[in-house]
């Protein structure tokens, strides 16, 4: 029987490959340190070590890349695409999401505990295959695969619209996917996601393409930010809001924060030194 074969980029954009539920391949972190990982799990350093270790926490923990995987998760931080659209979802400011899960693909979903149930523990997914746990529990919770299961975040636009959805938030993390999905519809929420190393090119297109950008370990966006961002989330791994639209979104998000929250207005972006991933790529 063929193996499924799921590739991440994760702990600083280290390529790590997951068969059968088991971890067989780990590259070199692009990354020596990222202040999220250390905030949430108290990791110090990138290694290959501490990536196969986390990967395969997650595997036991909820089943990433496994038939059990769970698929409706908690908050994992105050601001993140799912923790962000999730809200939208819930207060009517999207109608659906297009975000993408390790084992089904572009998923298309109104459900928000789904929506951060896909991403909130889960980095950039490069390639996967079909595991038909996941793609049963995704559907028992209202969510929608592409046929047959792939990547597509335009083709998961086009049939979010064709479902009757109006105002749909997509992930993207290629300047290809957000340039087709914005030709498809003005109105979608473009959220770029997964941007460590892109192009100085690339993300000066993109966030002019983009409602909503996280910085990632990027110093093109961070540098571009400076012109372009309306709004700023967090100051270690930032979300820039560059559109009113997405703006609105943060904002939303920013209520249901429990956490206590410090409104100002200043010139952006607010990078402290210390806090910022190593190296900026």
């Amino acid at each position: 029987m063929k193996k499924d074969r799921h590739v991440l980029e994760t702990l600083g954009k280290t390529r790590v490959v997951v068969e059968d539920g088991k971890v067989v391949e780990v590259g070199k972190p692009l990354l020596k340190y990222c202040p999220l990982w250390d905030k949430m799990r108290g990791i110090k350093e990138l290694n290959e070590r501490v990536v196969k270790t986390n990967v395969e926490f997650r595997i036991q923990d909820f089943g990433m890349c496994t038939a059990n995987r769970e698929v409706e998760l908690e908050v994992f931080v105050g601001f993140g695409a799912s923790e962000t659209f999730m809200t939208a979802l819930r207060h009517g400011l999207l109608d659906a999401t297009v975000t993408v899960c390790e084992g089904a693909g572009t998923v298309i979903t109104s459900n928000p505990a789904l929506e951060q149930g896909i991403g909130a523990r889960l980095s950039g997914v490069i390639e996967t295959t079909p595991v038909a746990g996941i793609v049963k529990n995704i559907k028992a919770k209202g969510g929608v695969i592409l046929d047959p299961p792939a990547i597509d975040q335009a083709r998961g636009l086009q049939m979010a619209l064709q479902l009757g959805y109006e105002r749909v938030g997509v992930t993207v993390s290629r300047l290809e996917d957000a340039v087709q999905c914005r030709a498809i519809s003005e109105q979608a929420v473009l959220f770029g996601v997964h941007l460590t190393g892109i192009a100085r090119k690339e993300a000066e297109e993109f966030c002019e393409l983009a409602d909503l950008v996280t910085a990632c370990a990027s110093q093109h966006i961070r540098a571009l930010a400076k012109k372009k961002a309306i709004l700023q989330a967090g100051t270690a791994i930032p979300i820039f809001a560059l559109t009113t639209v997405g703006k609105e979104l943060l904002l939303e998000r920013a209520k249901e924060v429990e956490a206590a929250l410090l409104v100002n207005t200043m010139r952006l972006p607010m990078l402290p030194v210390g806090k910022q991933p190593e190296p900026m790529v």
